[in-house]
């Protein structure tokens, strides 16, 4: 029997007008992947949905001749959720599609706060589209394809073959420069093989780092990421240009800052500057998330957190050849670096 406790993963998808997420709402609508999916878009009008996909239709609910679902969002995603999770035949996972304008976090939110969606569900990672021809214009002009760049778990640069190696090079390093941690893919027409977008598991505690390879190396300067990111990514561009870029753009108002001690820390200090810090900084930090070595605790603590929302657990126990050792990366805007680096030296046991 297979364990039916298992939770639904909800993927966030986001990412400015035009710059691709229908493209890709629609192939996973139609491809015959044999999944069931349920996607639910904020206007099923407005974002253009291939009607002929559409089978039958009650008011909210559109099934799709592939099996898959899709529903509209008017208002409230808590009751969306709650109901696609008492249809029969359950899906293999849920897609929440915020309109180009919106800021991803509150819908990420959702998942930390509602007990029932929690229960049921879990979520997944969040996925940004970003049009390589547009982007550079957008992060000038709008906040919100910033939040979108910094938030993300997984990044498509889409319309890759409308711009030249150069630019495409200064748009992953203005990407970089916002958000090092994320897996970037190049992508026209949004080609992806779903598996690299659906089930990442980017919030498991369990698997923070191990789709992270680069926040666990993230080396001496703090700032070259991106070593995993050329090595798969970067087709034959060799690696001196994404670092060279990266040096030359650091957003200014976007920034993440990583910590890290090898001194174990003491939970009586940690928790309650951890708490401080989210509840005055909370709408500046978009994402937290952080593996910790408490004094005399043989288990790693790991957490992470959407502005003043945060999750934590014991996980296993620290093995043999792991350096046993607290990181930290904050991903925001205008945060205090000084007084976040000083509070957390003073949480060193």
């Amino acid at each position: 029997m297979p364990d039916t406790t298992e939770k639904i993963p909800v993927t966030v998808l986001t990412g400015y007008l035009g710059a691709g997420k229908t493209t890709l709402l629609n192939r996973i609508l139609s491809e015959p992947h044999g999944k069931k999916y349920a996607v639910i878009v904020n206007e099923f009008g407005e974002i253009g949905i291939d009607n002929d996909l559409i089978v039958g239709a009650d008011e909210e609910v559109f099934e799709m001749n592939n099996g898959c679902i899709c529903c509209t969002v008017r208002g409230d995603l808590i009751r969306i959720i709650d109901g696609l999770m008492r249809r029969k035949g359950k899906f293999d996972a849920i897609i929440v599609e915020t309109t180009g304008l919106a800021d991803p976090a509150p819908v990420a939110q959702t998942f930390f706060v509602d007990e029932n969606v929690g229960n049921k569900t879990r979520l997944d990672a969040v996925v940004t589209v970003a049009d390589a021809k547009w982007l550079r214009d957008r992060l000038r002009d709008a906040p919100e394809a910033k939040n979108q760049i910094a938030f993300a778990d997984v990044i498509l640069i889409n319309k890759t073959d409308l711009v030249s190696d150069a630019e495409l090079r200064e748009v992953e390093a203005r990407i970089r420069g916002i958000n090092p941690y994320a897996r970037l893919h190049r992508t026209q027409r949004a080609q992806i093989p779903l598996g690299e977008v659906l089930d990442r598991k980017a919030f498991d505690l369990e698997r923070i780092l191990d789709i992270e390879p680069e926040f666990l190396r993230a080396d001496d300067h703090g700032q070259d990421h991106d070593h995993d990111h050329d090595h798969h990514h970067d087709h034959g561009h060799g690696h001196d240009h994404a670092h060279g870029g990266l040096k030359h753009y650091h957003d200014e108002e976007m920034q993440s800052i990583s910590l890290k001690t090898e001194k174990p820390l003491d939970p009586d200090k940690f928790f309650p500057f951890i708490q401080n810090l989210t509840q005055a900084e909370g709408p500046n930090i978009l994402r937290s998330k952080g593996i910790l070595s408490l004094l005399d605790d043989p288990k790693r603590f790991v957490f992470q957190g959407v502005h003043m929302m945060l999750d934590g657990d014991h996980q296993r126990e620290w093995r043999a050849d792991e350096k046993r050792e607290s990181r930290i990366v904050f991903i925001g805007r205008n945060l205090p670096e000084e007084k976040i680096r000083k509070g957390f030296e003073s949480c060193v046991a």
